[in-house]
């Protein structure tokens, strides 16, 4: 590999970055949008300027980038936020992710598509994108009780969005007369797997870390967690979001000498981040969005439809307050690396509808990539305003 290339793509990446960033700071506009449209713009799409050598760090910063995010949300489901809000995250992520199946898969299916893939599609539409949730809600500043619920869906989500997987598929193969348990019992691995990995893994960290300087967490410490999880996660094939956020969970209730447990991965993430959001970008090719014709606009709206309904259901039965509910699936928009993940895996599955299924999807995700985030940033903007209008006695918006 010649690393003149790589080296002078890099720097040329970070400063874009820097620029992006110093723009989103300076407006309304989430990082993670701007990140991805000059990625976009540098890619295949655009001028093309990234090389290819460069596309072998891309499943590198992927896994480490999504392995933070994940540490990052297992620390907001502390125990002190679980007590105040986990009926409501349990409640409303149960609900979303069930309409968002049923709504997508069933309109798919009385818009003309062969029953398996309609169920396929309607799985993969219920997954988010940790990341791009995760920034746009960091770069916003907001906090409080909406901002604890949305993160704590956002870290189970995936998990929910794995078992519907595979009751998907289980059902598609058996309409397709190649029924078997064998997608029920990979749920079973990829998700109990992770958790016990997660356990593994977060229980000797959380008495372990942060001894050598009391009280303090050091980065050589959370990089090497980092990198040991993710390691044998796709070791041992299983999930490493959900490994990462069990670790992360694990270790910032239990590790009590911690001023704040793994404070260091906030300092090492954005680097990666922002190289992952760039690469994605360049990644992302533009012409299948334009391709995915009206049963992809179709797909897209239903998707959109239900995570808005199902946000503004569940919050009703978990009791939070109307303004919160109606944007509350608006905030859980964003959709990325996981909804694809699992439509290469039905590619091999359903290689008849690998085609149709791989177009809908990475299309879809086209859309939901630049717009999610900006949904998710004007939600918590809303509620923030809106909760601020309260204190002040004034009319919220």
């Amino acid at each position: 590999m010649d690393l003149g290339p790589v080296l002078v793509t890099l720097g040329a990446l970070f400063l874009i970055g820097l620029a992006a960033d110093s723009l989103g700071r300076h407006t309304r506009l989430p990082r993670v949008t701007l990140l991805l449209l000059c990625g976009i713009a540098v890619g295949g799409s655009g001028f093309d300027l990234i090389p290819a050598e460069m596309q072998v760090f891309y499943d590198f910063l992927s896994v480490m980038a999504l392995t933070m995010v994940a540490f990052l949300l297992g620390n907001s489901l502390r125990r002190e936020t679980l007590a105040r809000h986990g009926a409501k995250i349990l409640v409303v992520s149960l609900v979303i992710v069930v309409l968002t199946f049923t709504g997508v898969s069933v309109g798919l299916w009385l818009a003309g598509l062969p029953t398996p893939v309609a169920l396929v599609l309607g799985a993969i539409a219920t997954a988010t994108a940790p990341e791009a949730t995760h920034d746009a809600i960091r770069q916003s500043g907001a906090d409080g009780p909406f901002v604890d619920v949305i993160l704590g869906i956002v870290a189970i989500n995936d998990a929910w969005g794995l078992l519907a997987f595979s009751l998907a598929m289980a059902g598609a193969a058996a309409l397709n007369g190649a029924g078997d348990a064998a997608h029920l019992w990979h749920a079973a691995w990829e998700v109990g797997g992770a958790i016990a990995l997660g356990t593994l893994v977060g229980l000797p960290a959380a008495y372990l870390t942060g001894r050598l300087k009391p009280g303090e967490a050091l980065e050589s410490e959370a990089f090497g967690i980092v990198c040991l999880t993710a390691g044998l996660a796709i070791w041992l094939g299983i999930s490493f979001l959900v490994a990462g956020m069990v670790a992360g969970a694990l270790i910032s209730n239990l590790a009590r000498h911690h001023d704040r447990a793994f404070d260091e991965i906030e300092h090492l993430e954005w680097p990666f981040m922002m190289l992952f959001f760039l690469l994605a970008g360049a990644k992302l090719d533009l012409s299948l969005f334009v391709g995915i014709g009206g049963i992809g606009l179709l797909f897209i709206a239903l998707r959109g439809f239900t995570r808005v309904l199902g946000g503004w259901i569940g919050g009703r039965l978990a009791g939070v307050s109307p303004r919160e509910c109606r944007w509350m699936g608006a905030a859980l928009l964003p959709q990325a690396g996981v909804a694809v993940g699992m439509a290469l895996i039905a590619t091999q599955s359903f290689p008849d509808y690998g085609e149709l299924i791989l177009t809908l999807t990475i299309g879809a995700t086209v859309a939901f990539e630049l717009i999610g985030p900006v949904m998710t940033t004007l939600a918590v903007r809303r509620i923030n305003a809106g909760n601020t209008a309260d204190a002040s006695g004034r009319k919220p918006l």
